[in-house]
């Protein structure tokens, strides 16, 4: 009995330091004791409804890229552009560096080089992105005799250890297995039928046939719903950062800076829920605008089949390659 016990301590400790630490996390992933939550799609895991149960598929490497390419390609980007979603592969480019929003990484052009550089943005964060000064890349002369500066002890205690949170790390820890989502989809299909209600999280469409972030749908939600106001004030403000961004990089080296902006899933599968704002659209048509922009919009709307994962506020491989089109061909690589 003291061993069980002693059993059920380590695998408790282990468990709280799963939700904690980084690399203890990152060990229990490798191990099996944690499974990641996220396979099912992040609708799923917020909503636990099985209708929209689906695993995450794995699109096809475009196997593209060239050591002897003349062009190299620097994107900042959200999750749509994660690694697990695009690499180099996808592109025909000597050199693909990425940095997600919100960080920063330092970086040295090759002159002999077309430099690019891609900002991508999913429509809900358009808002918060281009209201502040974007400086992800740092565009350094010469790395080796400007080296990133090593973290400091506080620096690298903050990046292991969770401590905001841990609560929600514990959670994905305890109970991201098939057992747990069993219940959690019996609570909410009961729910759903007995009460028309699903999490707050999400929202599903009029037929419920799709499901959405609830930020997307829900018009009091300012910075990120398709269907909250937007002044002609606020986009002309937006373009004007739009603009001085592409000029700020320009003048640091980049040969051309482009403009991807992803739309919201709401947008595309369920536009008349009610007044969409055409945030897309209105900076896209901005007679300011001195950008050029890959029109993911128009060529999602008009997709046969919806370009969305059922189970995920991302694209599915058919709108991974529809974007990967677009881009290539607007950047020629």
């Amino acid at each position: 009995m003291r061993v069980f016990r002693y059993l059920v301590l380590v695998l408790a400790m282990l468990l709280w330091g799963g939700g904690l630490s980084t690399t203890l996390s990152r060990w229990l992933y490798s191990v099996g004791v944690i499974v990641d939550d996220y396979r099912f799609g992040d609708l799923y895991r917020l909503s636990a409804l099985p209708q929209f149960k689906v695993a995450q598929p794995v699109c096809p490497p475009s196997n593209r890229s060239s050591d002897t390419a003349s062009t190299q390609l620097y994107l900042i980007g959200d999750s749509f552009s994660e690694p697990q979603r695009l690499s180099q592969s996808d592109f025909r480019v000597s050199h693909y560096q990425r940095v997600g929003w919100d960080n920063q990484q330092r970086i040295q052009l090759d002159p002999s080089k077309r430099n690019l550089l891609l900002i991508e943005s999913v429509e809900r964060h358009v808002r918060e992105h281009f209201a502040k000064h974007i400086s992800e890349f740092v565009v350094i002369q010469d790395t080796t005799k400007n080296p990133t500066p090593k973290p400091t002890t506080w620096q690298r205690i903050s990046t292991e250890l969770h401590r905001t949170d841990v609560e929600e790390r514990l959670e994905s820890a305890l109970f991201s297995g098939n057992w747990a989502f069993w219940f959690k989809e019996l609570k909410a299909t009961l729910t759903l039928a007995w009460f028309d209600r699903a999490n707050s999280s999400v929202s599903l469409s009029q037929n419920h046939q799709h499901i959405f972030l609830h930020s997307d749908t829900d018009s009091a939600n300012v910075l990120n719903s398709s269907f909250s106001t937007l002044t002609d004030q606020e986009v002309s403000t937006l373009v004007d950062s739009i603009n001085a961004v592409a000029k700020q990089y320009q003048q640091l080296g980049f040969a051309a800076v482009y403009l991807s902006l992803i739309p919201n899933k709401a947008t595309i599968l369920e536009r008349e829920r009610s007044d969409y704002n055409h945030l897309i659209e209105r900076i896209q048509n901005h007679p300011k605008l001195a950008v050029p922009a890959i029109n993911t919009y128009s060529r999602f709307k008009e997709a046969p089949q919806s370009p969305y994962l059922k189970s995920d506020t991302h694209w599915n491989c058919e709108g991974r390659a529809i974007w990967l089109d677009l881009v290539r061909s607007r950047l020629q690589i």
